[in-house]
């Protein structure tokens, strides 16, 4: 995979954990990959599989020099595999860890957008300054996005705005500012066209670029270059 992307000319590669030991595992994969980088948490799926332990394990990964972000984490109240209560704890403690390293968030939000974003504005106000982070995969509208980034986010745009019927994503693509546009797969979920429902990955982010770019209509080494400097501003990366 890590072939083919290189073939597809994507250059960086963010690589999330969603619990302790898929955490561990981004991390070790970065150390064999010069392009490859890892973000590190709990994904509010594992949100109760966390305790002090488990926090005090991650804040030791985060340290690494190739972890650049916290993440996947957030708020998920469409599956509600773990209580609400208890992702918002989780969801919290990792916004704490990720102000105290001085860290960007890779936040997974899905029907709990009013949570996320009320948690997130009460986080961002309490930094002076600083990298925010990223609303993966996006899935609010255009009111979302624009509230998103008056709080200092990027928005991360994925696989979906190929998808025929996702017309206010590719609206919020279009409106967003360039310079607050991140592109990125989900992989292995959410292939964009002509593959969707099949297994996603990273070279596939070259099809979201061309899309967002149609849409814009732009250039594609416009969209390419703008987003590319986008993560490298908010990851630390060269």
């Amino acid at each position: 995979m890590i072939e083919h992307a290189r073939a597809a000319g994507v250059t960086r590669i963010l690589n999330p954990g969603i619990d302790l030991e898929s955490s561990r595992r981004a991390v070790a994969l970065a150390e064999s990959y010069p392009e490859l980088y890892a973000a590190v948490g709990f994904h509010p799926h594992d949100a109760a599989a966390m305790g002090a332990a488990q926090l005090n394990e991650l804040r030791e990964l985060a340290k690494h020099p190739k972890v650049k972000a916290i993440g996947e984490i957030g708020l998920d109240y469409y599956r509600d595999l773990s209580p609400r209560d208890i992702q918002r704890r989780v969801f919290r403690q990792q916004l704490e860890l990720a102000g105290e390293l001085g860290l960007p968030v890779v936040i997974h939000s899905r029907e709990a957008h009013d949570d996320v974003m009320a948690m997130l504005s009460e986080w961002a106000a309490e930094r002076n300054g600083g990298r925010r982070g990223v609303l993966h995969s996006f899935s609010s509208d255009r009111a979302g996005m624009q509230k998103a980034i008056s709080i200092g986010f990027a928005i991360g745009i994925s696989g979906p705005i190929t998808f025929p019927k996702a017309d206010e994503l590719r609206a919020v693509a279009q409106e967003a500012p360039l310079a607050h546009l991140l592109i990125e797969t989900d992989a292995p979920y959410l292939a964009p066209m002509p593959d969707r429902g099949r297994r996603n990955e990273p070279a596939h982010v070259r099809r979201v670029a061309e899309k967002i770019a149609e849409v814009r209509g732009l250039p594609l080494s416009d969209v390419a270059a703008q987003t590319s400097a986008n993560a490298a501003a908010l990851f630390d990366w060269s």
